[in-house]
């Protein structure tokens, strides 16, 4: 979990996520099209990776496990967590506080 809190606090937008995970993709295409650069960890593609998940999973609840995102070093959730606040129109002025957007 140390880990992953450090991965967390280097950006101000954090997808954990997987190459194979359609929803994964569709978080990471909504990111970018608002013109957000989010470090994305792709956890089956990095060392570690699965020991990441789990940590994701156990520790703080999330399932299932990926996309997982953080803004400004806070936990968002999932894609359904994400898509929530962007309809809810809660997600733009999130990205701006955590210096993630500039309009």
């Amino acid at each position: 979990m140390e880990r992953v809190t450090k991965m967390v606090s280097e950006r101000p937008v954090v997808i954990f996520s997987k190459s194979s995970c359609c929803m994964s993709h569709s978080i990471k295409t909504l990111f970018c099209d608002f013109g957000v650069n989010p470090a994305v960890y792709e956890l089956d593609e990095i060392p570690r990776g699965r020991d990441i998940e789990q940590a994701l999973s156990r520790q703080l609840g999330c399932s299932p496990s990926v996309p997982t995102v953080f803004i400004g070093g806070e936990l968002v959730g999932g894609a359904n967590q994400a898509m929530s606040l962007h309809l809810n129109r809660s997600l733009i002025p999130m990205l701006k506080k955590a210096g993630a957007l500039w309009l």
